[in-house]
């Protein structure tokens, strides 16, 4: 069986598979690339920004059906699915529309020459490297910029997520651009490497795991290669007090089960003051309790399932040991019986450094409580994970939650908001959790030529 594969993590059933690379494969890809970057950085601005004009449109028009592709192949609730092929929309007519502004050359003011320019140009074929919990919205972060940029793609998604990978490089010849720009490629991670270390790729980007990121900038240093790495979080949702403490829980709630708590920068913490904790915990108890997985083609399916029984059986494994090391199950806490890659919205309490869920990313609908008698003990908790994503503060007094916010060593911190995304923000974190950003006028500078330009009078 080929590692590329649809299978319905709802119910189990290997949908169609997918050959992977041969051994001339590789060669044919960083061939094709190398071919198209020598056409692609030779076209205009404007004529990129009409390009990528076109896969929004083409998003927009084909909503549902990409919605509802990513449903089967890796169980987002299709209500979401169809957020996240909007928000991708959003990232390539951003690039659109202020991606020829930001290339334009920067005029410094240096004595001793006539001018002093600075070149925002591109530097040749990237590889990507991409997961499955945002199939579309994850490839936007990197392709929309670069494209724009002027370089070419070569694009390595997650096994699980074959049909949707095909599906955006047909939409990318389709909207104009040049052809090869943009390669799908079903490689192994020996061809990955063996990519890597070619000359004629010039970066790499990963979104995934801590090991991957480790092996990729492992092959990358060795080949004196840039990478930007999102790798993992373990994100903390502060509570210090709240005015409305039910709305709270319900942005909780949102934060933690939002793509069936699939996401980096999910809200997997929950450090909360002590005069509001009982509360807080019995809120969010009943809310996660309240939450039932169900069919992810369904409009009404708030929590799917996880993106395949191996996911759901790591879960089950961590949340086992943190009871057995002696955690508290508030709710849930197991696998769901069925076919399905199903788990219960699961609270934990009493995790302790000493356990091993107290370092671990849960990767699921998995949340833990901790209760903190002050700001600096709810900032030095909060600060103990080896993870740096992001992190937020709520709290009625903006100023103080604002202050707790800057003293967060994270990324990305957020005050009576979590986990915002928009193409004008950048996304990244600190420590484990990676290097290097995306989105925004920073989504293009990580891949960029910034080449000085200076010209004297001859003497």
């Amino acid at each position: 069986m080929s590692a590329y594969a649809t299978v319905n993590p709802a119910t189990g059933e290997t949908v169609k598979e997918f050959p992977e690379l041969d051994a001339a494969g590789v060669e044919d890809a960083l061939a094709r690339s190398t071919t198209a970057y020598s056409t692609w950085r030779t076209t205009s601005p404007a004529q990129r920004a009409e390009v990528l004009t076109a896969v929004a449109k083409a998003y927009g028009e084909r909503e549902q059906e990409l919605a509802e592709l990513i449903a089967l192949e890796m169980g987002k609730p299709v209500r979401q699915a169809v957020g996240e092929v909007q928000l991708s929309a959003a990232i390539y007519q951003w690039y659109a529309d202020h991606g020829p502004g930001l290339l334009e050359d920067v005029e410094l003011d240096v004595p001793g020459a006539e001018k002093s320019l600075v070149r925002t140009l591109p530097i040749g074929p990237l590889l990507g490297i991409m997961p499955w919990n945002f199939p579309y919205y994850q490839v936007a972060r990197f392709a929309a910029p670069n494209l724009m940029l002027g370089n070419t793609i070569v694009l390595k998604h997650a096994p699980s997520c074959p049909q949707s990978a095909l599906v955006m490089e047909e939409i990318f010849a389709a909207s104009g651009l040049t052809r090869d720009a943009y390669v799908n490629v079903f490689a192994t991670n020996d061809q990955i490497a063996e990519m890597i270390a070619d000359p004629r790729i010039q970066a790499v980007s990963l979104t995934g795991s801590e090991r991957a990121g480790a092996a990729v900038a492992e092959v990358a240093g060795r080949n004196l290669k840039k990478v930007v790495l999102e790798l993992g979080g373990s994100d903390a949702f502060i509570v210090l007090d709240s005015e409305d403490l039910d709305a709270t829980v319900k942005s909780a709630t949102r934060g933690r089960m939002s793509n069936t708590g699939q996401a980096c920068n999910a809200a997997k913490r929950f450090v909360v003051a002590e005069p509001l904790y009982d509360q807080f915990v019995e809120k969010l108890t009943a809310s996660f309790a309240a939450m039932s997985p169900g069919d992810p083609l369904d409009p009404k399916t708030a929590i799917g399932p996880l993106s395949s029984q191996q996911a759901a059986d790591t879960l089950a494994a961590q949340v086992d040991k943190a009871v057995e090391q002696g955690a508290t199950v508030l709710v849930g806490g197991s696998k769901v019986e069925g076919p399905g890659a199903f788990f219960e919205p699961t609270l934990l309490a009493g995790v302790t450094p000493e356990m091993d869920a107290f370092g671990e990313e849960l990767f699921g609908p998995v949340g833990v409580v901790y209760k903190v008698g002050s700001v600096d003990e709810a900032v030095e908790l909060t600060n103990s994970s080896s993870f740096g994503l992001s992190g937020s503060v709520w709290s009625s007094d903006t100023e103080l939650a604002q202050q707790t916010a800057d003293r967060l060593e994270v990324g990305m911190a957020f005050v009576n908001e979590h986990g915002t995304t928009m193409p004008g923000l950048p996304f990244g974190g600190v420590k484990r959790s990676g290097f290097g950003r995306e989105l925004g006028p920073w989504g293009m500078e990580e891949f960029a030529n910034k080449k000085l330009v200076r010209v004297s009078s001859p003497s």
